[in-house]
């Protein structure tokens, strides 16, 4: 039971004006010795690639079969008997007994993570009808964050007390409202539990545990085939020599010039952009594309796999900077080969104009997806999309690179007198023209006028800031993409519509975020610098990266001042602010820092099974896409507000993705444009 004394509100009267309801395999002993050797779904080791992907499928068929709770029950009814309450994912019931005599209730509600919110309107509860009997109203919920609640006298819209409180899905809670003993002044709000909520978090933790069960099964998988006494006992137990001989003569054995080759060295697995793949970069784009596929597919409907309302950050926010960061990575590495090969810096300007173009227009696309409604007009298309916003970066990245790019000599380490900190100098004109790209950010988002707004407005308008700004939504970012490209070309539905209400279009993958997008993949560039020019040097490459992912992190903190709200600029993924570039940016070199010796450098890792998508991006990002709403990666769910069963079908869904990268993968197909 929850206790909770009277208390007025400073922004009561805000409250009392706007009051609108809101809710919500196998090797031979030599070869094992070699870290990649052992690589999955290579063509020394094809069933280990097969066992990890089914393995992968059977985990999450696995979790559908699980007695997890997340169903939704019967719906609860009143205490009176009333049309009952139909409650969804991420609602409770809430029965509010008013035993004041003479007192009419209203009930006002706002998330705790809506920040400087008006409260909206819950419901209003009457006087009780007959003496000694409470009047009882019942309304759903949200139980995502705390709710604040606050209940005040309808007559004098006086405020009688407020509570604030955590209510957990289907769950069933009654607020007694009523005088207290010691004196007919006081009011007091309890909260008593009627029925328990169901943990809504119990399928992510048993899916958690399936994932970290498989990874400790093929850990200790990989390490008993390490092992030479135990690896040559499987090969007498299984093969004869005879039978090994005659399978190596026909697989043969996998070029050190091949770059999709299980069988290189480490010291020469990283020697080179233009002879070998790095696997940590493409082991990091597929953790990225990944987890945006799961996210995009609905994340099991659950808050921290979508995309934070305003400031914050979720997981869902993670994933397309780190995406941004790594391709500004590949730019380089990519280019510095070409340059290599002989390529003219001409003929590769015309590879990367086309290249985005094709990016752009592919996006602008797949983003406009009305086949089911008849046909679009162009009048409504909208413009702005992830693809652009990729297809952009891209091109002035690339460009900008390619303006001052020199082939790397494969001695460069010693040919440079000081190379401490040349991966840097030696892009001092880069570096100029993306420290200006960075003053047209902040300019135009602190000192361009905005009608109606106050200058250098952050915030998401709506009810936030007490109701103030409500058309201002994304301050100067919002309003250049209203003036330039229109309301009806911009996305309707912005995260910022679930907690703050919005109104006014506002698109997250607008014209002034492009330029932070800019900005992170040329970190990603100097990440791929770093690799490139330090090769053969791990201390020397770790150590960069440590500095690097320090550096950002103490802007981010300066920044931010480790706050959510109250920083100079916060962390906001739907403006691209420069604290959420330098934020991710510093995840991103610390990731690299743990994949790089880990995958390139000693091979414990293979990146499998992350390595395949980010091996055909694009194919898997543009796939998803489109086949978004068939079967098999989607179906009709025999509960519909059910966490465990949207949670399985994403991870169905994501799974396969992963199992057509593989296939292709071993088919040796990979989409580029």
């Amino acid at each position: 039971m929850t206790r909770a004394r009277p208390s007025v509100a400073t922004e009561q009267r805000g409250a009392e004006q706007r009051g609108a309801r809101g809710a919500a395999g196998q090797a031979s002993p030599r070869q094992a010795r070699r870290p990649e050797a052992a690589v999955a779904g290579m063509p020394g080791a094809p069933g280990a690639g097969w066992a990890l992907v089914a393995l992968l499928l059977a985990a999450s068929v696995l979790s559908a079969a699980l007695l997890a709770p997340g169903g939704s029950p019967a719906p609860p009814q009143d205490v009176d008997k009333k049309k009952p309450v139909e409650l969804k994912m991420d609602q409770a019931l809430l029965l509010i007994h008013n035993e004041l005599p003479e007192t009419h209730l209203t009930v006002y509600w706002k998330s705790e993570r809506c920040y400087h919110c008006l409260f909206q309107l819950l419901v209003r509860v009457p006087q009780s009808g007959k003496p000694g009997k409470a009047s009882t109203a019942a309304v759903s919920v949200s139980t995502q964050h705390d709710s604040i609640l606050q209940f005040n006298d309808s007559l004098g819209e006086k405020a009688v007390c407020r509570l604030e409180y955590k209510f957990g899905e289907f769950g069933n809670y009654s607020v007694l409202v009523k005088n207290t003993r010691n004196g007919s002044s006081g009011i007091a709000c309890d909260i008593v539990v009627n029925e328990k909520p169901v943990d809504s978090n119990l399928p992510v933790i048993v899916v958690f545990l399936i994932g970290l069960a498989l990874i400790i099964v093929l850990s200790f998988l990989r390490l008993f085939l390490s092992l030479d006494d135990f690896n040559s006992w499987i090969s007498k137990a299984i093969h004869s020599r005879e039978t090994d001989r005659l399978i190596n003569s026909e697989l043969g054995s996998p070029s050190r010039a091949d770059p999709l080759s299980g069988d290189l060295q480490p010291e020469t697995w990283h020697l080179s952009a233009a002879k070998h793949r790095l696997r940590c970069v493409d082991t990091f784009r597929g953790i990225a594309l990944v987890l945006m596929v799961f996210v995009n597919y609905g994340g099991g409907r659950y808050w921290y796999f979508r995309h934070s309302s305003w400031n914050g950050l979720t997981v869902a926010d993670l994933v397309f900077p780190w995406f941004v960061f790594i391709m500004g990575s590949s730019i380089f590495l990519s280019m510095m080969s070409a340059l290599q090969r002989g390529c003219s810096k001409l003929r590769l300007l015309g590879k990367i104009a086309w290249r985005s173009f094709l990016l752009i227009m592919i996006g602008i696309v797949i983003v406009n997806p009305n086949y089911c409604l008849g046909p679009l007009s162009w009048d409504k298309v909208r413009i702005p999309g992830v693809l652009q916003r990729l297809g952009v970066t891209y091109f002035v990245v690339a460009v900008l690179e390619l303006l001052f790019a020199k082939p790397v000599p494969e001695n460069w380490v010693l040919e440079s007198s000081c190379t401490c900190l040349r991966d840097v100098t030696s892009s001092w004109p880069q570096w100029l023209l993306i420290l200006l790209l960075e003053s047209i950010w902040l300019g135009l988002s602190f000192f361009l006028p905005v009608p109606g707004c106050p200058t250098g407005y952050l915030g998401p308008g709506g009810i936030g800031d007490w109701g103030k700004y409500p058309n201002c939504t994304g301050g100067a970012a919002g309003y250049i993409d209203r003036v330039l490209l229109g309301d009806d070309h911009l996305y309707k539905h912005p995260s910022s519509t679930v907690l703050y209400h919005t109104e006014v279009p506002y698109d997250p993958e607008g014209i002034l975020g492009t330029i932070n997008s800019i900005v992170t993949a040329f970190l990603g560039v100097q990440a791929g610098k770093i690799l490139l020019f330090y090769k053969d040097q791990t201390k020397s490459i770790l150590i960069r990266f440590t500095a690097w992912s320090c550096i950002l992190g103490l802007i981010s903190v300066t920044l931010t001042k480790i706050s959510e709200n109250e920083g100079f600029i916060p962390i906001n993924k739907n403006l691209w602010s420069i604290s959420y570039v330098t934020t991710l940016s510093s995840f991103a070199f610390f990731i690299l820092l743990v994949l790089y010796p880990i995958v390139d450098v000693k091979g414990l890792w293979t990146g499998a099974p992350f390595f395949y998508p980010g091996m055909n991006s694009i194919l898997v990002y543009v796939g998803h896409k489109v086949f978004e709403g068939y079967f098999p990666f989607q179906w009709k769910l025999q509960d519909n507000q059910s966490h465990r069963e949207h949670l399985t079908q994403n991870i169905v869904a994501t799974a396969l993705w992963i199992l057509i990268a593989y296939v292709l993968y071993r088919k040796k197909i990979f989409w580029k444009i």
